[in-house]
């Protein structure tokens, strides 16, 4: 074997660690697709479709990436000739006309045919003549703020950062069942790549349109343009984990090279540019064999139809060649400025090119300096079960979030969804995400039937739904994480019945540290299923709008008035705040012990139990414990430490209330 086939194997086992192996890539896929499909099935009057978009989609998880997010309302149909109205009740769906005769390529005016439509997409529509024109600019203005208030214009999207952590880039478009007269030629010249059942598969699920035009005079406010998001992810998702892993290559490039150090109006290349370059490099080199021994021949491909893109000016889109994606962004001086930088990294050679990648150079140095170095390129060697499950239930708990809902009727709706999606072709991964969604979802609709109760009389209906609440959590805590368990301390001790919560409490507590001899020997004999319900204690998300214990209450208000729609509380934290309550009732010897458990976990923790993300609100509960037990100064001084800390949860207001309180009453 040369020494180029042996670093290029050294550089796919680095990036299999680096953007996953093919089995951590499936399982995050197989992850977003199910919210996904709930979110657009839940679509209606209540909620709009929603999708998400971009590398996250397509299964990376570098970081620093944003989270791109497709919004479109479920109503409104574009069409690229009227015949295809036939397909629609117009009585029911609003269609909007594509207008493409006099729009640079990949560009359309959008109008309304009938002049009618709801009442947001009327508020963006401008009179032209005798045509009511949808303007992209106006859409833009008025969707915006409509997911996240404090969003910020970005291109297409409204743009802003989840938490202080997660980035997002919210795209708000209009779907076209139907694939775009424009790219009507795509379909033939794909002989070998993509296969002709891709191709189908791609057409016949049409495409997006987005609210950006053209940087041109008398365009760019009022065009659309044409987004092939969806025919994007299914080509992604042809390629085999060797296609992938240098596609991530290319965006490692990108990322830790040509972009390092510049500012966003600075940075010329993106992303999107490196996986046009893949489809076409796929497409026109269909001989070519992708593995792990020649990763960096298909690499250095691929950098080279980029380099010969800069020197042109000229990157044609996969879809409609004839839309050049540099037009008004790589031209002149910054255009030569880019190529001369290209053109130096290309005459030093692949090897030190892939130097200059700094999350790769160690991989490329190690093949190079050790000509005997034995490579494994069993993949399955290069992840422990243990970090794949950690990430695997990572996934679980982000995509869950997406589902927590305060509104009743968007509860019925997401179980019923879960309902038939059991009865489909689910993946083992998809099974237990479906299994904590529907967890999570019984825990909301539990709790908000509870508080919308107005007879507080004990009879049999009051015995019956109380039976039906309590069925419901225990239901969740079968099926979901071992913090689930606390969704029934919660509703115990909110019902009164104190050594039943302690009783709940106890059963968590037991497995915060469990058996890891027992559990290491056993774990290749248990399904995903038993391990989440067994082992995982994930941070509790309450719903602001949901009353689950009177203590929480201010947090929750505060939270939720400063543009918060979850309250992330640390499992271990809430399970010894419960503990102090339900102790003050039956037996007051417990609570001291309870508390310093509490105050210990919270002053010693070094992000194990209590990440550090999340400790505004582990102060501000150790700071109410103290408070309902009469130590006012430590409590003060808790609050005084949670205002200290990063507000992840937007509590604040809270503290700042329970603070003037006792400053009043010392």
């Amino acid at each position: 074997m040369d020494i180029l086939h042996r670093t290029s194997e050294s550089v796919c086992m680095g990036l299999c660690r680096i953007l996953g192996t093919s089995q951590q890539v499936v399982m995050r896929r197989d992850m977003t697709d199910i919210s996904d499909t709930i979110d657009i099935q839940k679509a209606g009057a209540i909620v709009g479709c929603k999708m998400k978009n971009g590398s996250y989609k397509e299964g990376f998880r570098l970081k620093g990436s944003d989270v791109d997010t497709m919004f479109w309302l479920p109503d409104n149909r574009v069409i690229w000739n009227m015949s295809q109205t036939q397909f629609y009740n117009l009585h029911k769906h609003t269609v909007i006309l594509s207008d493409s005769s006099e729009s640079p390529p990949g560009y359309m005016l959008l109008w309304l045919p009938m002049e009618r439509a709801s009442d947001k997409v009327l508020a963006a529509t401008v009179r032209d003549h005798s045509r009511l024109i949808v303007s992209s600019s106006k859409y833009r203005e008025i969707m915006c703020p409509s997911v996240h208030p404090n969003s910020k214009p970005h291109g297409p999207c409204a743009s802003g950062v989840l938490g202080d952590i997660i980035e997002y880039d919210h795209a708000h478009c209009f779907v076209s069942d139907f694939w775009p007269s424009s790219a009507s030629s795509w379909r033939f010249r794909c002989h070998l790549w993509p296969h002709p059942q891709i191709v189908n598969d791609i057409i016949r699920k049409g495409c997006h349109v987005v609210a950006i035009g053209p940087k041109l005079e008398n365009h760019e406010d009022i065009e659309w343009r044409i987004s092939f998001s969806l025919a994007e992810q299914i080509l992604v998702r042809s390629m085999n984990h060797c296609q992938f892993l240098v596609y991530g290559l290319l965006k490692l490039f990108l990322k830790e090279v040509l972009n390092n150090g510049l500012s966003e109006d600075d940075k010329l290349l993106c992303s999107y540019h490196m996986k046009m370059a893949v489809f076409w490099v796929l497409q026109h080199n269909t001989v070519l064999a992708w593995g792990p021994h020649n990763l960096l021949q298909c690499f250095w491909i691929s950098f080279k139809v980029i380099l010969k893109w800069v020197y042109e000016g000229v990157c044609p889109n996969f879809f409609i060649p004839e839309n050049n994606m540099f037009l008004f962004k790589i031209y002149g001086a910054a255009q030569q400025k880019l190529f001369i930088r290209l053109y130096g990294l290309y005459e030093k050679g692949l090897v030190e090119c892939l130097l200059h990648i700094s999350s790769i150079s160690p991989y490329v140095r190690s093949a190079q300096l050790n000509p005997r170095l034995s490579i494994c390129t069993d993949e399955h060697v290069l992840i422990s079960e243990a970090e794949f499950d950690g990430e695997l239930f990572r996934e679980i708990i982000r995509n869950n979030y997406a589902q927590s809902t305060s509104d009743l009727r968007l509860c019925m709706k997401v179980l019923h969804i879960v309902e038939q999606l059991i009865g489909s072709f689910l993946t083992q991964y998809q099974v237990v995400m479906l299994q904590k969604i529907t967890a999570t979802v019984l825990q909301s609709t539990a709790f908000i039937l509870h508080n919308l109760q107005t007879n507080t009389r004990v009879n049999k209906q009051m015995y019956v739904t109380d039976r039906n609440f309590c069925f419901m959590l225990k239901l969740a805590a079968k099926f979901g994480f071992v913090s689930d368990m606390l969704h029934i301390a919660m509703y115990y001790y909110k019902t009164f019945r104190y050594k039943e919560a302690i009783f709940a409490i106890e059963m968590t507590n037991s497995r915060k540290y469990p058996d890891k001899e027992r559990n290491a020997k056993a774990a290749g004999e248990k399904s995903y299923s038993t391990k989440m319900t067994q082992t995982v204690a994930g941070i509790i998300p309450l719903e602001n709008e949901i009353c689950y214990i009177d203590e929480l209450t201010p947090e929750q208000r505060s939270s939720s008035r400063n543009g918060k729609i979850l309250l992330h509380v640390p499992p271990f934290v809430l399970l010894h705040m419960l503990e102090v309550l339900c102790y003050r009732h039956v037996e007051p010897m417990k609570v001291k012990t309870a508390l310093e458990n509490l105050q210990s976990l919270v002053t010693c923790d070094q992000g194990v139990f209590v990440p550090r993300h999340v400790r505004d609100i582990s102060w501000e509960i150790l700071g109410i414990c103290q408070q309902v037990t009469g130590n006012l100064q430590a409590a003060l001084s808790s609050y005084q430490q949670s205002l200290a800390q990063k507000q992840f949860n937007k509590i604040h207001t809270a503290t700042e209330g329970r603070i003037q309180t006792i400053c009043s009453s010392l």
